[in-house]
């Protein structure tokens, strides 16, 4: 068996065991034993193609294996990585891991939750390892479904509306996305829908090209919180529960930038190159306006969603300046948005289950209470508002350097602009920090909150540490990104 296919096999075991499973223990028992799986597979994994790399394997795709599976349309079970999809791989199952920690606690109907949770984590890991484009697309949709019943069941607050919001923009998307990758497949003449053999043909006609590019990048662009279409994320967030919101904003977000990047922009570079300043606009008003938006909430959810919309604008803007070091500082900030994101998200929903709300003009005070938490909620901020030393600085240091290496007034107007995000980000997280953390805490729960407990503090110090070990020591990982961004980005060169 091909090793990658352990992704998919190990969730699937999952959902196995949690069928199977009576009582909370048993259920607790699953799920931390096939994260831990997952999690030691992806760092094996990492080993593994460093070593690959380091031998000198110069291969664009390793640990490849394809299986057809429907001859008439030629569709197959294809698998490889590179690596960006290590890095993504190994992001998902540390993601995957500290959620099932942080739903730990998690009543009522628990083996149902964890059921949907681990269908939703077979999808993002499938997705991932995939180079069919229809074998893709089918993960795509897996991981995409199960968010409504996990919202709409174990959410919070407008929890069936917003279940219903994200699913309808998410699948509107979908119907786009697959419009896109039948226009790819039929308009390139291929009897493959492998996107590494149909890249190799570079035979869509630039005029079909036009076409299938703004859909796709659209259908994928819309789960990355693409302006005007992201409506969908803040409310999502906000009603989801703690975990779901982790995996959420910290992985599902990630397959609309890396769909973008691997399929739009690989398979359609002219297109690409041609239309790339439409959506570099679009994206820009993202990055601004998700970080304005998320000055004016009160609410923390709505904060750290509003600032995601921000941050995942970034991503698309980068992939869009159509150079390598933009590009890598695109994987690099969809790594560090995904472990700072669902530390946010971990913190607040450990916050709310103590105090019962998340209006920040109702917390105060909340470091001599809960210190555990409000030190880590401290480093969360100081990673968001990139300082030097965590991983939201070189991520976004490299966005900007590579978006102003192209020597024109559009593109560099537009990246001025966008840095003003630093700024508008250090005011609502240096104002959010003051606000709840400090003077004195008038909850009317006060005198029963406590600070964390093993699980949650397990789930926080494994993503502290993630956020600053790419922080402090980036340079594996972004040399491991450059190599594999290359060969996408060489196609985009006019």
């Amino acid at each position: 068996m091909n090793f990658l296919s352990i992704f998919v096999l190990i969730p699937l075991l999952m959902l196995a065991g949690l069928w199977a499973a009576r009582g909370i223990k048993a259920i607790r028992g699953v799920m931390i034993t096939g994260a831990s799986a997952l999690l030691i597979a992806a760092v094996v994994l990492t080993f593994m193609y460093l070593g690959e790399r380091n031998a000198g394997n110069t291969a664009e795709m390793l640990f490849r294996a394809d299986t057809l599976w429907y001859a008439p349309l030629h569709i197959s079970y294809s698998v490889g990585v590179d690596g960006i999809s290590v890095a993504m791989l190994l992001l998902s199952a540390i993601i995957v891991f500290t959620g099932t920690f942080a739903s730990w606690r998690l009543q009522p109907l628990t083996k149902e939750y964890f059921l949907w949770f681990t269908l939703l984590s077979m999808g993002v890991f499938g997705f991932f390892i995939s180079v069919d484009l229809f074998t893709m697309f089918m993960f795509y949709e897996i991981a995409l479904i199960p968010m409504y019943l996990l919202i709409g069941v174990w959410g919070s607050g407008r929890k069936e509306y917003a279940a219903m919001k994200l699913t309808l923009m998410l699948m509107g998307g979908s119907a786009f996305l697959l419009i896109g990758i039948l226009g790819i497949y039929f308009g390139s003449g291929a009897t493959t829908m492998n996107l590494l053999e149909i890249a190799q043909l570079h035979n869509i006609p630039f005029a079909q090209q036009c076409i299938w590019f703004p859909l796709t990048f659209l259908g994928f662009g819309v789960l990355g919180a693409l302006f005007p279409f992201h409506t969908w994320s803040p409310d999502g967030h906000a009603s989801a529960p703690t975990a779901v919101s982790m995996l959420h904003a910290g992985v599902l977000m990630k397959l609309g930038g890396y769909g973008c990047f691997r399929i739009a922009m690989y398979l359609m570079p002219e297109a690409a190159n041609e239309l790339s300043w439409i959506f570099l606009i679009l994206t820009g008003i993202s990055v601004v306006y998700g970080a304005f938006s998320a000055c004016v909430q009160t609410d923390l959810k709505y904060i750290n969603a509003y600032s995601s919309v921000s941050h995942c604008g970034l991503v698309l803007f980068a992939i869009l300046m159509l150079n390598q070091t933009a590009a890598t500082g695109a994987i690099l900030q969809m790594l560090s948005h995904g472990l700072m994101t669902a530390l946010f998200f971990a913190l607040i929903g450990m916050i709310y289950g103590r105090t019962h709300t998340r209006d920040i003009r109702e917390l105060a005070g909340l470091m001599k209470i809960m210190p555990f938490l409000s030190v880590c909620y401290v480093i969360a901020g100081l990673a968001n508002l990139g300082l030097p030393g965590l991983s939201g600085f070189i991520a976004e240091m490299t966005i900007f350097v590579g978006s102003f290496q192209n020597n024109d007034v559009f593109h560099r107007t537009l990246t001025i602009i966008a840095c003003s995000s630093i700024v508008i980000t250090a005011v609502y997280i240096l104002r959010l920090v003051g606000k709840i953390l400090y003077g004195t805490c008038t909850n009317k729960h006060h005198l029963e909150l406590t600070d964390a407990t093993w699980d949650e503090r397990v789930a926080v110090i494994c993503l502290i540490v993630c956020v600053a070990g790419l922080g402090m020591a980036p340079f594996w990982v972004s040399h491991m990104i450059g190599e594999s961004v290359l060969p996408v980005v060489s196609q985009l060169i006019p």
